[in-house]
């Protein structure tokens, strides 16, 4: 039994040692002051970093856990809050803050978080990447199409893009989570994206779990959560991120 007691007391001690403190940091992007939660592994790294991207609730509870998560595999993960501490308690007040924050606003505070990121000592400066569900998705996508010095890029059911010149730009790998249920976003037109990708010789994985509508991916999705193909999805980004990040 107190061999028992001793093991269970040295385990929590490891899972404790692994866990990542929360500390809410801020950062410049143009005039405006931007606040983000940042989630760092213990000890002095250096580590592989995530910016990570919110729906269009908002900086919500949600999403500071796969932060969590993400930072328990490895990785400092900096959770934006784009729509400056402001959180939806419904889709009508999520679509009002989505339709209200200012696109290039809100390329411009991801941007700065990818240099706030590389100014960090405790971060490898080549292995940055993006991840985000939803809205976030789309600006996960956009943070690949302006930063060439982005490592690896997850996007989970969010928008897409089609130029051309605009997708010659990119240089990360990017792994695309998809709903075939999903009305606002077409698997026609995500195979449409994976095909031009493919054609410029770009680096891309793309599912679409065929049961699967928007925000397939969140319990909170009453209506649409999928456990099953969530699991899958994780699974898929976690291994994705070890091979682009690690």
């Amino acid at each position: 039994m107190k061999l028992i007691i001793l093991a269970s007391i040295v385990l929590l001690a490891q899972l404790s040692a692994l866990a990542s403190t929360p500390e809410e940091v801020s950062y410049q992007s143009g005039p405006d002051t931007v606040k983000a939660v940042l989630y760092r592994p213990s000890g002095e790294g250096p580590f592989p970093a995530l910016i990570v991207i919110h729906e269009w609730w908002g900086l919500n509870d949600w999403v500071k856990e796969q932060a969590t998560k993400l930072s328990d595999q490895g990785y400092v993960a900096l959770a934006v809050d784009l729509y400056r501490g402001h959180v939806a308690s419904d889709p009508g007040e999520a679509h009002e803050l989505m339709r209200g924050m200012p696109e290039d606003r809100a390329k411009r505070d991801l941007d700065a978080a990818f240099h706030y990121l590389a100014s960090q000592a405790y971060v490898k400066k080549n292995k940055i990447g993006a991840i985000g569900w939803c809205m976030g998705g789309g600006y996960s996508l956009d943070v690949a199409l302006e930063e060439p010095q982005l490592a690896a890029d997850v996007i989970h059911y969010g928008h897409l893009a089609t130029d051309e010149a605009a997708l010659k730009k990119i240089n990360a790998p990017i792994l695309g989570i998809f709903g075939g249920q999903d009305r606002g976003i077409q698997p026609a037109d995500v195979r449409k994206f994976e095909a031009q990708m493919k054609q410029l010789g770009k680096s891309i994985a793309i599912t679409i779990y065929p049961n699967a509508g928007h925000a397939f991916e969140n319990p909170n999705n009453k209506d649409g959560y999928r456990a099953e193909d969530a699991r899958d999805a994780w699974t898929k980004t976690v291994n994705f991120l070890a091979t682009t990040l690690k």
